[in-house]
């Protein structure tokens, strides 16, 4: 069962909520709006340090730009810490712009090229005044059919981009590139796989990393091994954790495959990627259309800790024995032994020592919240993107 040390090693956790979760969201067919939504950046924040009050799980914040743009970063800094949250990555967006529709920062016609890195360059400025530490940047930029451009010279424009955005970075900040298969182009994407991310990133130097989300994979693809591999070679900046059927679902993490996540965390650890000292981000991208907001984050962030709770319980000692002994079923089974554990009733009790609720999903409810927002937020116009 969980010891001290696991529950000492889970107080550690930070996993950081994506702000534009809490707007509305969904599917390129339909974004369905719901009661109480945020209208604005401070209200996002408001409802994310909601789910930190709940769970202790999550003190951190994503901003998207331009979705959170504001006149003062300075004070929005100071808006999220009263919240008792800080303002984490730094989402660039040059997926939403006309001028991309043939891509950004691959682009031929070097005037959008350089309006893509001059957007990028201004989310470096809303790092140095809110104190993030990472610029992540994923690019909806691809082909849609052969020949349609030349595809070895969108990988040289995408190179000579990031290192003009890179040598902008400060000394304590990094970028983090992401990687997609496919969506929303379908011939190529520019940037559709970690060894595309990683070989982008490897040119630019110590301070790029790759970032893994977990949607972001074609079907029965091993992500616990491209997890492995990153932390390995030292790349692996940060995650964004969701869950798929099919597609890029980014559906509540840990729905579809709960061994999944497991396996994936297992690597995680394993691989020293788990704590303050290592480097990994944790960070949610789940924000699908049907659920409510806040308690949707809160369900993701309740099942990566109990994920984790359960990757920390392998006996690694015992699974290397049985490894080098060529023990297939004992290994397996001890793998199976951990991710069984019900580890659910060990964190009640964690929560309730550190004065939070044993249930944070029934608290929730409870509290009142989601009828006061409701009740609040009538007017204006809510976050989030149309469809």
């Amino acid at each position: 069962m969980i010891n001290d040390d696991i529950l000492d090693r889970l107080a550690t956790q930070v996993i950081e909520l994506p702000s534009w979760a809490f707007g509305n969201s969904g599917t390129r067919f339909k974004v369905f709006a719901q009661a109480g939504v945020p209208r604005n950046p401070r209200e996002k924040i408001a409802d994310a340090a909601k789910v930190n009050e709940l769970t202790g799980l999550a003190p951190k914040v994503a901003l998207q730009i331009p979705w959170d743009k504001v006149d003062d970063y300075a004070s929005l800094r100071s808006y999220a810490e009263d919240f008792g949250v800080e303002l984490g990555t730094v989402n660039s967006n040059t997926f939403q712009d006309d001028d991309y529709k043939f891509g950004s920062l691959t682009h031929w016609d070097p005037r959008i090229r350089q309006k893509a890195i001059d957007h990028h360059f201004d989310c470096i400025d809303v790092m140095d005044a809110t104190g993030s530490r990472d610029l992540k940047i994923w690019l909806a930029d691809g082909t849609n059919y052969p020949g349609q451009d030349d595809i070895r010279a969108r990988q040289d424009r995408l190179a000579d981009s990031l290192q003009q955005i890179y040598a902008r970075i400060g000394d304590d900040q990094r970028l983090v590139l992401e990687y997609k298969f496919f969506e929303p182009a379908f011939y190529h994407m520019d940037v559709p796989d970690w060894g595309t991310a990683y070989t982008q990133v490897l040119a630019l130097g110590d301070k790029a990393h790759v970032c893994l989300d977990t949607g972001h994979h074609a079907p029965g693809t091993n992500i616990e091994f491209i997890v492995a591999q990153l932390l390995r070679l030292g790349r692996l900046g940060s995650f964004d954790f969701n869950s798929r059927f099919y597609a890029d679902d980014d559906l509540i993490v840990g729905s579809a495959d709960p061994f999944q996540l497991f396996r994936i965390l297992y690597e995680v650890v394993r691989g020293d990627g788990f704590g303050p000292d290592s480097g990994v981000a944790f960070m949610l991208d789940q924000c699908h259309n049907i659920e409510k907001k806040i308690p949707g984050q809160i369900r993701s962030v309740l099942n990566v800790q109990e994920m984790t709770a359960r990757a920390l319980l392998v006996d690694r000692d015992a699974l290397a024995t049985a490894q080098a002994a060529g023990d297939v079923l004992g290994a397996h089974e001890i793998f199976n032994d951990a991710f069984y554990t019900d580890v659910r009733p060990a964190l009640a009790d964690w929560r309730e020592k550190r004065g939070l609720p044993a249930n944070p999903m029934k608290a929730y409810a409870a509290s009142g919240y989601q009828e006061q927002i409701e009740a609040d937020r009538v007017g204006g116009e809510q976050a989030g993107w149309g469809a």
